[in-house]
This record gives structure tokens, C-alpha cells and sequence, in this order.
């Protein structure tokens, strides 16, 4: 891995197929896939790796399930084959993790059961994996998880699994598989292997205009953040990955205004809940009314709980939850 000295004088001294801006995960990832097809790959980020969206997710890695409401079945398949395939080349960073659907009383669901259903057939049809011998283990071979049906499990196990639902008194549960991540490890491991591939990657680099020549974008001229010094990165293409901030890089001389895409924030809210108050060792789907679910899981020996989806108007930098969003 090359040093950041070493780095910012080779961007301002070559000339690139590609430059990504932004180093989140969608960065991260756009580097790494190009960076293997052989093309030259150049990433700068304003602040520090995945300080964005990409360090505030719900840590998950998941097919889509809510997306079966809208027979996006398209998606649902290719995100459960990300799944599997995070899962086999990452699986120190993409785990399994059991997911309940409560039931305390009444007739259940048959939405989530036909959508369960679905999700269950969809994961079936992706790449399998044995599941590695007692031998295999013991020499250190790699075991590839291929997650199991859903099932039905008793009330007793939905406690064992969830005791902050013991007041409750579940009758039932519908148990099944998805994954959860460390996302800021997850974006740098991305950015280690397209390293490894040839790009080069510098953070503390702000992007304050795009290059044009001939009508194109054709590189971008960025702020160091430590010294204030301005250089250019020269490249055939470039690639917007800063998501919410998108609109800021905005090239009005190379886009009619009315072809300028425009971005509506929303805010995402999690909130963080001590495991003693409430104790989980598997993560739940929880109703949040007007047609809505939301997440709870364990997360580094707590309770993760969220994510709200709410039209956002504010700074950007480090958006703040109101008592609304908590409740």
C-alpha cells in the first residue's frame, strides 16, 4: 500500500481512465470493479473513509425482503446473491444472523408468510455451498454458509432468542436468515483490494469543480484539506459516488438545468438501546405503524433499533434525530 505523500503526487502526475469521487461503499466499490477489469482508477474523498451513509447504516446485508411488497423480484435475486457471495469472500465481515417475525395472538400474516415464502425459494435458487467436514475444519478450510428455510419455532425459543419479549408472551415465530456487517470495515476492505488492483486512493481531498474539455468531464480539481493546497486529477471519465451529496458536484456548463438531477434527503434514524434494557441475541422485524417495519438487533453487546425514513431539510455533515423519529 502506497504512502498518502506518494499517492496525492501520483494523482497530479498521470492521467486516469477513471476518477470516483467519494469513499463510501458505492465509491469504494466502483473503484475495486474497474480497477480489476485493468482500467486506471483514481478515488478521492472530502473527509475520511466511509464518514458518510456508509458509517451509518443498519450494519446489515440483506436481500430485500421489503421489496417483495412491490414484486421487485429482480432485485431481491440480485441482492441475495451479493448476499451469498459477500458471505463466501468476506466471511469475517459478513456473518448470519437470525431474524424473528413475532406473533403474540390472531391469525397470522399471510403477507409475510407469502413473502417468506418467496424470499425463501429466490435464496434457493443462488449459488450453493457444502458446508465444510469436521476434517476440513480442523485443517482450516473455509466453510460457505447457504442459509436455511424459513421455519416456525415456539414460543419458548422466540424467548431463549429475544428474552426482551418474554413480557409478551409470544405464541410463535417465523425464523429466518440474513447477515449482518461491519460496513466502515466492510468500505475499507473494498478499498484494499482495489489498491491492491492498482488504484489510487486519497482521502482528505475535497472536490471543488470538474474538469471540461470538449463538453465531457474530464477530471476533477480538488482541495487538500491539511495544506489548502488545490491540484487536478486528470481522467477520460468520472464517476459522482457522494449519494446525499451528489448535488454539490454540479456541472451546470455540461448540463441543461433541466437535466440536473436534484436529490431529496431523507434522514435515517437508529437509535442505540443498552442490552440490559433490551436483550437480544437474534434481531426481530417490528411493526412501526402506518404500513412500515423496522429492525432490531444486536450490535457490539447492545441494541440497534431503526431506521425511520423521513423527508430532510438541515445540514447534511451530522443530521440530528428529533423526538419524533425517537418515538
Amino acid at each position: 500500500m502506497r504512502s498518502r505523500r506518494d499517492a496525492l503526487e501520483h494523482l497530479q502526475r498521470e492521467r486516469f481512465d477513471l476518477v470516483v469521487i467519494g469513499g463510501g461503499i458505492t465509491g469504494a466499490g466502483v473503484a475495486f470493479d474497474a480497477a480489476t477489469r485493468g482500467h486506471s482508477v483514481a478515488l478521492v474523498e472530502r473527509h475520511d473513509w466511509s464518514s458518510g451513509t456508509s458509517s451509518r447504516s443498519s450494519k446489515m446485508v440483506h436481500g430485500g425482503l421489503r421489496y417483495l411488497q412491490n414484486f421487485d423480484l429482480g432485485l431481491v435475486r440480485e441482492a441475495l446473491l451479493e448476499r451469498e457471495l459477500m458471505v463466501k469472500l468476506a466471511p469475517h465481515l459478513v456473518r448470519p444472523l437470525p431474524f424473528l417475525v413475532p406473533w403474540f395472538e390472531g391469525r397470522r400474516d399471510l403477507r409475510m408468510t407469502v413473502g417468506l415464502n418467496m424470499y425463501s425459494v429466490i435464496a434457493s435458487r443462488g449459488p450453493r455451498h457444502r458446508r465444510r467436514s469436521e476434517r476440513e475444519a480442523a485443517e482450516g478450510g473455509v466453510e460457505y454458509w447457504s442459509p436455511e428455510r424459513h421455519r416456525m419455532i415456539p414460543g419458548e425459543e422466540v424467548v431463549e432468542l429475544i428474552p426482551a419479549l418474554e413480557p409478551r408472551h409470544p405464541s410463535s415465530a417465523y425464523l429466518f436468515y440474513d447477515c449482518q456487517t461491519d460496513d466502515s470495515r466492510l468500505v475499507l476492505t473494498v478499498l484494499g483490494e482495489a489498491e491492491r488492483f492498482g488504484a489510487v486512493c486519497v482521502n482528505g481531498a475535497q472536490v471543488e469543480e470538474l474538469i471540461e474539455e470538449n463538453g465531457r468531464a474530464a477530471g476533477v480539481v480538488c482541495r487538500e484539506q491539511e495544506s489548502g493546497e488545490r491540484f487536478a486529477v486528470a481522467a477520460d471519465s468520472v464517476v459522482n459516488a457522494t449519494g446525499v451529496w451528489a448535488d454539490r458536484i454540479r456541472p451546470e456548463e455540461l448540463l441543461a438545468e433541466e437535466d440536473m438531477p436534484v436529490i431529496r434527503p431523507s434522514r435515517g434514524t437508529h437509535i442505540v438501546i443498552s442490552h440490559e434494557e433490551l436483550p437480544m441475541n437474534a434481531a426481530a422485524i417490528v411493526p412501526a405503524g402506518r404500513g412500515r417495519s423496522i429492525f432490531a438487533l444486536p450490535w457490539l453487546g447492545q441494541s440497534l433499533v431503526g431506521t425511520t425514513d423521513r423527508d430532510y431539510e438541515g445540514s447534511l455533515e451530522h443530521p440530528k434525530p428529533d423526538t419524533d423519529d425517537v418515538q
